[in-house]
């Protein structure tokens, strides 16, 4: 490396293969809360749901990371959607089940699942 412009395309490269661009056009971001709250709660699980219900319906323009705590720990295990042109949403309490109605319904068909994100569980307060 003999320059910063060289270290630049090295970062973009990396950034492109790993599809984690904050700019994309297409496909949906989750982003699973893993820190100690969330693993304890099962989040492991919730991650391997997403990526496993993905990979049965053949989803590839779809990305699953992982990040730490995301703030609300009795409603762990949480996950964020981030869809092109759109606000994030964030789901809480999951299931397994409740995994598979989301890729159904926001994933692949737009349409936010109301009864499982924060506002509807901050809404039962």
């Amino acid at each position: 490396m003999k320059s910063l412009k060289e270290l630049d395309e090295i970062r973009n490269r990396a950034l492109d293969t790993v599809g984690l661009r904050k700019d994309r056009s297409s496909g949906a971001r989750v982003v699973v809360g893993m820190g100690t709250c969330g693993i304890a709660s099962g989040a492991r699980g919730i991650l391997l749901a997403f990526v496993e219900e993905a990979r049965l319906r053949n989803i590839t323009d779809m990305t699953v990371v992982q990040t730490g705590c995301i703030g609300a720990c009795r409603l762990e295990p949480m996950a964020e959607v981030f869809m092109p042109g759109y606000e994030k949403v964030t789901y809480v309490s999951l299931t397994p089940d409740k995994v598979k109605k989301i890729i159904s319904e926001h994933i692949i068909n737009n349409k936010i699942v109301d009864d499982y994100t924060i506002g509807s569980a901050m809404g039962n307060l």
